[in-house]
């Protein structure tokens, strides 16, 4: 599931193109922002399903090897081994990822030529062979192998990748995200389990977060004009037009997170927005940031422009 983070980086991604365009939708631009954040837990569903789809591909194609005109005798005898899976057993009746599957409207139909591609390479693939030769595996193997062929082949199948950049626009940003989401519901798979799996929610209290969220985007925009003179002010001998612009943004959204969100902790928010620049701007960025920031801290508080409510949350 989203962390705060995660919610940050589709707040600024937000801003970020709010600000490319002339007389935006404020509107439009907030659900977009909330169908980037549905968009993660989306691609997690169909990640899940695309276990149950592969079950199903395999299981036509021995019935396609078993009808064939002259069939051989691997033909004859080969076995479907997802089928016996207790993971994907699970995940078939699991009414959570059921429920995902039906409102985000996920599906594999048409991509019969990805899925041969995957399970093609399923087939070849060594530790898959030695797990089909377990008549029974255990719960450990179940999960082991359903691991494996997450980071060794469905992670890393280029034709995957390509359908998930073309179907999830922030794919590139969100794909660590999702394929952590992925790995931690194996993780939490228990031996025992009869009736569901520890399918991740969008986050761990969607409410408060969609409300943080768009609270979040809405009054960075709205406070634009005070928080560019903060940092203008602070700013008079750089060159305008050499600070990068995501840098502004950044600072933009943490002076706004500082001055308005009471319960959040003054390190956090200063931390948040300085890391997130590692990912989003340049080498230096990172001190820069730091350093403006922390200038316009002393004058918040002379101000009085930082309430903080709580032990501990302004310092």
């Amino acid at each position: 599931m989203l962390n705060r983070r995660h919610l940050r980086i589709k707040a600024f991604q937000t801003v970020y193109a709010f600000q490319q365009v002339d007389n935006p939708d404020r509107k439009q631009f907030e659900n977009s922002l909330l169908e980037s954040i549905h968009s993660v837990h989306k691609s997690y569903a169909q990640l899940l399903q695309l276990l149950l789809e592969l079950n199903h591909f395999e299981y036509r194609d021995l019935e396609d090897r078993s009808a064939k005109h002259l069939p051989s005798s691997d033909d004859l005898t080969a076995k479907p081994i997802l089928e016996k899976n207790s993971f994907i057993k699970l995940l078939a009746v699991d009414k959570n990822l059921t429920y995902l599957i039906k409102t985000y409207k996920v599906s594999w139909q048409g991509e019969d030529m990805l899925l041969r591609e995957l399970y093609n390479k399923l087939k070849a693939d060594e530790k898959y062979i030695e797990y089909g030769a377990i008549s029974e595996p255990s719960f450990v193997q179940d999960r082991e192998i359903i691991t494996h062929l997450f980071k060794t082949i469905l992670f890393q199948d280029p034709l995957l990748e390509q359908f998930l950049e073309e179907n999830y626009i922030n794919w590139p940003v969100d794909k660590h995200s999702v394929d952590g989401m992925v790995l931690k519901t194996l993780r939490a798979y228990k031996e025992g389990a009869t009736e569901a799996l520890d399918i991740l929610p969008i986050t761990a209290n969607w409410e408060e977060d969609k409300e943080f969220v768009l609270e979040l985007f809405n009054k960075t925009i709205f406070n634009n004009s005070e928080t560019e003179k903060y940092i203008s002010d602070k700013t008079q001998n750089w060159d305008v037009e050499r600070i990068a612009m995501v840098d502004t943004i950044l600072m933009k959204m943490a002076l706004t997170e500082l001055m308005n969100f009471n319960s959040i902790p003054v390190k956090v928010t200063m931390n948040e927005y300085i890391d997130i620049s590692k990912e989003f701007s340049t080498p230096k960025s990172k001190g820069f940031i730091n350093g403006i920031l922390d200038k316009i801290l002393i004058d918040l508080k002379k101000d009085g422009k930082i309430n903080k409510i709580g032990r501990g949350l302004l310092e």
